[in-house]
């Protein structure tokens, strides 16, 4: 069967579940990747309440819907990350607390190990989400910056990460990196490179997202071949690359998304420069069968009618395996 299609509800977030959830069914959808901000999915809640994870199945399926993943991506990000003001923004306050950088780091590790435990209580199997990076900083290597450096940063990741993994081991979750800028893997190498690090732990694999590799020149689809046992998730976004006006390059010349300006912006899905015929093909190769997530980001567009829209597409885009060869009515029978 084709692939369910789904919606990454974290651009949503301003909406209530409630609103959101016959919305999305109204825009096409078959279910929903739940972001655990807003009031979509909290994780203390769901650990500590009740009958608030039966509430929660029981909204989204009077809708139509199911619940196939959870993103933690704003917690995780300070996980491994330098803390500043930007985090104080995006992070529960029980996390922030104090604010001092050790502190917000272990209670960050501490709530995504929680929300390992709350996805098993959802029934759901994968976590997507962000690690952050003690070394993107370090990204444009000047002042000069050799591989011990950059090594000191992936251990500091293993180091954070592994106790976190073992207990998505010990609850039989997965945890679904987004492969992007700002984290400890955000291309093929840097991806590679994680995976070495925490030992290749059956509990680490990657959300992909071509959106993310592709404006940077890196070859999405062939990340797909590169890991084809540690794709644990799929977001389906667009983007379009070599645009802009020449007066901003690949890093954003501190333009907002949106600037004519810029070299690289998000679209809706099938308007940008994404190949997603040969991600389906390749998803196929690899036997992935899990969900389609639309992470719908376009400045210039109306998100009701670009995520119906791309809903819609991604649809007729996918398409059921084959379950015969296709040349074997030519064999001649033998007997």
């Amino acid at each position: 069967m084709p692939r369910p299609i789904t919606l990454f509800t974290g651009q949503w977030a301003d909406l209530p579940l409630t609103e959101l959830a016959p919305l999305a069914k109204k825009m096409g959808f078959d279910g929903l990747e739940l972001a655990c901000w807003g009031d979509h999915f909290d994780v203390q809640r769901a650990l500590k309440e009740d009958g608030y994870v039966q509430n929660v199945l029981d909204l989204l399926a009077q809708h139509g819907l199911k619940v196939y993943a959870i993103g933690n991506h704003l917690v995780g990000q300070a996980i491994c990350d330098p803390i500043d003001e930007r985090h104080k923004a995006i992070v529960p306050a029980h996390v922030w607390g104090d604010g001092e950088t050790e502190g917000v780091r272990q209670r960050a590790a501490q709530e995504m190990m929680d929300t390992a435990r709350a996805a098993q209580k959802l029934g759901v199997s994968v976590v997507t989400g962000f690690t952050g990076s003690s070394v993107w900083h370090s990204i444009y290597a000047f002042p000069p910056t050799d591989q011990a450096y950059w090594q000191r940063g992936f251990d500091d990741f293993a180091g954070r990460f592994g106790p976190i993994l073992d207990v998505f081991e010990e609850v039989g979750v997965n945890f679904a990196l987004e492969v992007h800028p700002t984290e400890i893997a955000f291309d093929t190498a840097t991806a590679e490179r994680a995976l070495e690090a925490v030992g290749q732990h059956p509990r680490f694999g990657f959300n992909y997202d071509p959106s993310h590799l592709a404006y940077q020149g890196v070859d999405y689809v062939g990340f797909l071949r590169r890991f084809p046992e540690r794709i644990y998730h799929a977001h389906i976004k667009d983007v379009w690359w070599n645009h802009g006006s020449g007066e901003v390059g690949v890093f954003g010349g501190h333009t907002t998304f949106g600037d004519s300006r810029r070299f690289w912006d998000f679209r809706s899905v099938g308007r940008g420069d994404v190949n997603f015929e040969a991600i389906i093909v390749a998803l196929h190769d690899i036997g992935y069968a899990g969900p389609l997530s639309i992470e719908w980001e376009d400045a210039r567009m109306d998100r009701v009618f670009g995520a119906t829209e791309s809903a819609d597409y991604t649809r007729k885009l996918d398409f059921p395996a084959s379950d015969v060869v296709f040349d074997a009515a030519f064999a001649k029978d033998e007997a």
